[in-house]
């Protein structure tokens, strides 16, 4: 008899199977150098592992929320990204030069994963965290999953110079 925990197990395991196997052509499309239909949701950070130096170029999804992109930062790529070290993103066909900040305060992370839901509400799909009856996030799983790594990252753009005047 299968039971809800037995899905969200198995999902569980078979996520970062199909992620790998969908990465590698997202990275082809989401290198071109022009906006594609998945530049809306989809960007591409290119960074440098902290231990092996190897470089790489991993698909997140984000939220544009006023000058900032966010990302839910749920896989081990995050560990490479320092806050205040610019990386390069590539958004809508153009790169950028970004410095990550790492939100990992459980009242601001869910303040953000609250942002990121409510212009996204596909995001919650890819983030199992329960939430209590109000709808809030169950904060000992917030805790456990900051504990082992998760975090929202804040990208800050530049905005737009204005016309001079």
């Amino acid at each position: 008899m299968n039971t809800q925990a037995d899905t969200t197990t198995a999902r569980r395991r078979l996520q970062p199977i199909i992620f790998r196997m969908v990465n590698v052509p997202m990275r082809a499309l989401l290198s071109l150098p022009v906006r594609t239909p998945l530049s809306g949701r989809l960007m591409l950070v290119y960074f440098t592992g902290r231990k092996t130096g190897k470089r790489y170029r991993q698909p997140v999804s984000y939220v544009r929320d006023a000058d900032t992109l966010l990302t839910p930062g749920g896989g081990r790529w995050t560990r490479n990204l320092r806050d205040g070290e610019p990386v390069r993103l590539r958004l809508g066909g153009r790169d950028l030069m970004v410095a990550p900040e790492l939100a990992r305060d459980p009242d601001l992370v869910e303040r953000l994963l609250s942002v990121m839901t409510a212009k996204n509400p596909a995001v919650a799909r890819f983030m199992p965290l329960p939430r209590d009856a109000e709808g809030r996030l169950d904060r000992a799983s917030l805790a456990n999953a900051i504990a082992h790594g998760f975090c929202v990252v804040q990208w800050h753009l530049d905005p737009a110079p204005s016309p001079a005047g």
